[in-house]
């Protein structure tokens, strides 16, 4: 029988995939407790550089290579990942003398990064290097090594990158997170770096999707409710926000005013009809927290104020349950 149509045995499948993620949790385990005086060598020399983190690796660690370099640089540590047969045909100038350089190989024998290595030492440019071997050429050769504990691959030959790999990455992200908490990277600086996808939605804040300048729709206390209707209709957010004469929000007409005054309403201004101390939301709050407000309060807009602040204060923008969902915020 062809060994691909073998009907499969469903339990065994199982038994192997948790024998697999099992004997790798336990080589992180191992990993964890070998981190100590090189650990935070390596993070000192990354951070004493005035440039980038060059990250290079062949095959399955430069594959890892290409995602610590990714991390590093969305949480704060300028990095990028350079191939090192490419460097070897000319991407070496991507290197600089500012630049520190992280190499990965389990072996620490991978010939392809023979001419990185060589030409980080003719420059004196810093070397950390995440190894399996201790006695290995790039160990020998590097400023700081991190070497990779002696746990078995989990493959059933022992030989297919499995436990080795998921460590280096694991240390990749350790790097990246312990120097991302040195930094004091915030939540504002994460948002800056992931301003796409739904990542980035979720960051938004709502000075960057509010309506600001003339879009608002304004008016004053003595404003006949005839003007209101036209500019409630006019700015097309349903919603008009009242002004005082200093020029603070101290009222919201809505749907819900228009409804409940409707008996002599054009014989009104808007402080007669208004909802006072309106509900605002501060240009700096995220853009997910003024749609569950929004959702929570049954209402479709929020008008926006310059800091958070009990007392009355001009609007800086208005922000439509829309705007939200076709940020993408959910």
């Amino acid at each position: 029988m062809d060994l691909a149509s073998r009907p499969a045995d469903d339990q065994k499948l199982i038994a192997t995939g948790r024998r697999v993620i099992a004997t790798e949790a336990a080589a992180l385990g191992a990993l964890g407790e070998t981190l100590g005086p090189d650990f935070a060598r390596a993070l000192g020399t990354i951070l004493r550089a005035p440039g980038r983190v060059i990250v290079s690796g062949m095959g399955k660690s430069g594959h890892i290579g290409r995602k610590i370099a990714a991390t590093l640089a969305s949480t704060g540590t300028p990095a990028m990942f350079v191939h090192p047969a490419e460097a070897s045909h000319g991407d070496l100038g991507m290197v600089t003398a500012a630049d520190v350089v992280l190499l990965l190989s389990n072996s620490g024998e991978t010939p392809e990064l023979a001419d990185m290595l060589a030409y980080a030492k003719r420059f004196q440019i810093p070397i950390v290097a995440i190894c399996g071997r201790a006695e290995s050429t790039l160990m020998r050769q590097a400023t700081v090594g991190l070497l990779l504990p002696p746990e078995a691959e989990a493959c059933s030959v022992g030989l297919a990158p499995t436990t080795s790999t998921t460590m280096t990455l694991a240390l990749g992200d350790a790097m990246a997170v312990a120097l991302m908490e040195h930094r004091a990277f915030t939540p504002e600086d994460f948002r800056d770096f992931h301003p796409g996808g739904r990542l980035g939605a979720r960051l938004a804040t709502v000075e960057q999707l509010m309506h600001r300048g003339a879009e608002l729709p304004l008016i004053g206390l003595d404003t006949p409710m005839s003007d209101a209707l036209i500019e409630i209709t006019h700015k097309g957010f349903g919603v008009a926000g009242v002004l005082d004469a200093g020029g603070a929000l101290v009222g919201v007409i809505t749907d819900g005013d228009l409804r409940r005054n409707m008996a002599g309403l054009l014989d009104r201004v808007a402080s007669e009809v208004m909802t006072s101390h309106p509900l605002t939301i501060p240009a700096g709050a995220l853009a997910s927290e003024a749609l569950g407000i929004m959702n929570a309060r049954k209402i479709t807009t929020l008008f926006v104020t310059p800091v958070a602040s009990e007392a009355p204060s001009p609007p800086a923008g208005i922000l439509h349950v829309h705007d939200c969902l076709r940020a993408g915020v959910t």
